[in-house]
């Protein structure tokens, strides 16, 4: 569909002309905050809103003159892959006054400034909140001194402020992320693993250093998402004797001939008299205990530097948006809110609801309160650490579950990995196959997908055998795209033969087809009556029942990288368009966020059609754009957008039409978006949904077992596929999906991230109209149940 005029309507219900925003970044920076800054800017010209820098935080907001300065859409240009803040950040003492605080709100006065909005942690946020309680008073008084109009006291009697938490630690709560958490694990990760490399060279242990002078939750994801064989965090300090079980714990990994040691130690970490617990005191422990060739590594202010990552460029670019427009529909009645994501909804918080659950955490632990600070802390932390104690220590044998149930023999289940290969399936297998092994079953891998499965390719696989597996891409298992239904006869031979009483599938679109096959072979074959559950893993995220999949961040990041590469190529020659070609068969998931993270000009996608009248309007769109100083474009193009309009058309196309004032460039990225390392959200994922999955077919067995040691399911809900949606993992029966498939294009019929569409083309300056009912919805910080963690929030 052509971008229209934007819709009147649309404009009526939210115009902020003659409104002022105004915009700063406090307190530690963060990479994604300029993300955030550049949404916040466009979104608000966009609306007819005027827009203002706000140079150095408070301190610039305190000093006025040249630090509050009125921006245009140019402005932000190319800082979306930037790291950091281009507007700076200083800790401001003066604003802590109400001195300060009077000279800031004349500054904001002068410039008819009385929306806010404030990126930075909750320091920052609960010093917006106070400025705005005084607001009506400080202005009083500047009349009073006759530094004002009284006039301009009734004009700008409404302060308004929205704020987005900027903060690696992610330590403010009510929030899913906060922005630059997602970068700061990258950094974490690309370090665990190059230590991990020559740690294996040399049998050392590493003792790793992160921030989190408050939270641990860089420290406990990282752990997670290497394999780390210990790990110290403030919110949950290690029992009494802890110094011998560790030493106990490692001795045990090097005697079953692991090369390395890894422990992760946030920087805030504590004991459980709320002493601290150095890196350095932890590497001499295991010196002196072990004899260990140890080193330490501080990773400091690394973890705030680099690109941001293609997650952190999203949720800032939506959160950004979602302020604007959450500024725009402020009343005086309006609480001071937060803009956050919870799963993948946009949601508005009260920011003193999220500041004072913030504060009790910390008191919690200062009171040794630590399972209260934990589930302060919200479901995602609960968890990641729920998760992290399963897999990270083999419990012995006398300590494993013991079947309660009169069979004589544990029960054997099979993992296999079935599609194109997706980064982040092996973190999935190992959780799977520790989870089971805990869970009292006997695990066993099948080699190359239903291909191997027919051909008898299966074997047991160990605790061991899976370790260090996190970090690595592709799938180790093999993985083939072959349907069962021609070998079913065979698979039904050697589910009988290894005696195999449940199934977990990790993969694609193939992965979920191939449950359907065996789901509806069970009428033929008992031996598929067993339970069956899918865990959703491709980078096209095409699966129905999810709204994400592993592999399909970690290919999201390759794009985004590529792409930052080339714009830095088109903007060293000046005039030039390049047009990339992404993966994802029919799905356009990755073109489309691909656009949104590296700052596309447009996007094309087979779920969105379009016709040549489109794609002349994208190119008078970049020949206006090559008469500004932004002398550059980015098209991305999914792989099966349109069967005529492919990648070469357009190209030349825009070569033609561009003739004498842009050139033209074409990539077609293929099959490097499949490769490279998991990034730390496809690890996390990965191994976490994992783990859910396993704990199901333990549910699911004992449901389903009968005598002898024989299992028997057959009812729809025994065939499952585990998805994200919205908020919560759910467990859907495959047959239930089969209406929201489009079995022709391999696509769900549904899909969320459309309607990011005009985001990302009022980010790319075209007038479109935007779906406001979408936008977030004030809601209080909810206190989690215990049955509210089962539900699952990732």
């Amino acid at each position: 569909m052509a971008d229209q005029p934007a819709d009147k309507k649309f404009f009526e219900n939210l115009s902020g002309a003659g409104k002022a925003i105004g915009v700063l970044t406090s307190g530690g920076d963060a990479q994604g905050m300029n993300a955030a800054v550049r949404a916040v800017v466009r979104m608000g010209i966009y609306v007819e809103a005027k827009v203002y820098f706000i140079y150095e935080g408070y301190q610039g907001m305190v000093d006025g003159g040249d630090n509050i300065v009125e921006v245009s859409w140019e402005s932000v240009s190319s800082i979306l892959q930037v790291g950091g803040t281009v507007i700076g950040s200083a800790r401001c003492k003066e604003f802590r006054t109400r001195e300060g605080r009077l000279k800031a709100a004349f500054n904001l006065i002068q410039r008819g400034i009385t929306n806010l909005c404030v990126i930075g942690g909750d320091g920052s946020l609960t010093g917006a909140n106070l400025f705005r309680e005084e607001w009506s008073g400080l202005l009083e008084e500047l009349a009073q001194s006759g530094k004002i109009e009284e006039e301009a006291v009734k004009k700008y009697v409404y302060l308004n402020i929205v704020g987005m938490v900027g903060s690696i630690d992610n330590d403010f709560c009510g929030t899913d992320m906060t922005i630059g958490t997602d970068s700061a694990l990258h950094r974490i990760i690309e370090v665990v693993d190059a230590i991990m490399t020559t740690a294996q060279s040399h049998q050392r242990t590493f003792v790793l250093e992160v921030m989190g002078r408050h939270c641990g939750y860089l420290a406990l994801v990282s752990a997670l998402a290497c394999g780390a064989d210990w790990v110290f965090i403030p919110e949950y300090p290690p029992e009494e004797g802890w110094e011998e079980q560790m030493c106990v714990k490692l001795s045990e990994n090097r005697a079953r001939k692991k090369r390395l040691n890894i422990i992760i130690v946030a920087e805030g970490a504590i004991d459980s008299h709320n002493k601290p617990i150095t890196s350095e005191k932890v590497k001499d422990l295991v010196v002196q205990q072990l004899g260990f060739d140890t080193r330490v590594t501080i990773l400091g202010h690394v973890q705030r530097g680099g690109t941001p990552s293609a997650f952190d460029r999203i949720l800032a670019s939506r959160m950004g948006v979602e302020a604007v427009l959450a500024l725009l529909e402020a009343t005086p009645d309006t609480p001071a809110c937060v803009v956050s994501l919870s799963g993948n909804q946009a949601v508005r918080l009260p920011l003193m609801e999220c500041v004072q659950m913030t504060q009790e955490v910390q008191k919690a632990m200062d009171e040794r309160k630590f399972c209260e600070a934990v589930k302060l802390r919200g479901r995602s932390f609960e968890n990641n650490l729920n998760t992290y104690k399963l897999l990270s220590h083999r419990r012995p044998d006398a300590e494993l579950p013991k079947d309660d149930l009169s069979c004589s023999t544990n029960f054997n289940v099979a993992v296999l990995n079935v599609g194109a290969p997706a980064a982040g399936m092996n973190a999935a297998v190992r959780s799977a196959v520790r989870v089971g092994i805990t869970e009292g079953h006997n695990m066993f891998a099948v080699i190359d997908g239903f291909e191997g499965f027919a051909r008898g390719q299966i074997k047991e696989i160990s605790w061991g055998d899976v370790g260090g597996w996190t970090g690595q891409g592709g799938s180790l298992l093999g993985t083939k795209r072959t349907l069962p239904a021609k070998y079913l006869e065979k698979i039904a031979d050697q589910m009988r033969t290894n005696n195999i009483n449940a199934l977990m599938v990790i993969g694609g679109f193939e992965a979920y087809l191939g449950l359907l096959e065996l789901s509806a072979a069970r009428e033929k074959y008992d031996e598929f009556c067993v339970p069956m559950v899918m865990v959703p893993a491709t980078v096209s995220n095409n699966v129905p029942g999810s709204d994400f999949s592993i592999g399909a961040d970690t290919a999201l990041n390759t794009i985004t990288d590529t792409c930052d590469r080339i714009k830095q190529s088109a903007s060293g020659t000046k005039r030039r368009v390049f047009i990339i070609e992404t993966m994802g068969g029919y799905c356009g998931y990755l073109a489309n966020m691909g656009g949104l993270a590296a700052g596309a000009d447009a996007a094309y996608v087979f779920e969105e059609k379009f016709d040549i009248r489109e794609l002349q309007a994208n190119v008078e769109h970049l020949t206006e754009k090559m008469k500004t100083s932004i002398q550059r474009g980015l098209v991305l193009r999914n792989e099966n957008s349109n069967e005529n309009y492919t990648t070469d058309f357009i190209y030349q196309l825009y070569s033609e039409e561009g003739k004498g004032v842009f050139d033209c460039r074409k990539n077609v990225l293929g099959h490097m978006q499949q490769g490279g390392a998991p990034s730390p959200f496809d690890r996390n994922f990965g191994t976490k949904i994992s783990a859910k999955a396993v704990q199901w077919i333990s549910k699911k067995l004992k449901e389903t077992y009968r005598k002898e040691g024989k299992v028997f399911a057959n009812t729809q809900d025994s065939v499952c596929l585990l998805g994200m949606r919205r908020r919560n993992l759910l467990f859907q029966p495959v047959v239930d999906l089969k209406d929201q498939a489009d079995f022709v294009h391999r696509i769900p019929k549904e899909q969320w991230w459309l309607k990011l569409r005009p985001l990302m083309k009022i980010l790319a300056k075209y007038k479109t109209s935007y779906d406001v009912s979408d936008s977030g919805q004030l809601e209080h910080v909810a206190r989690h149940s215990p049955k509210e963690a089962e539900t699952g929030a990732i």
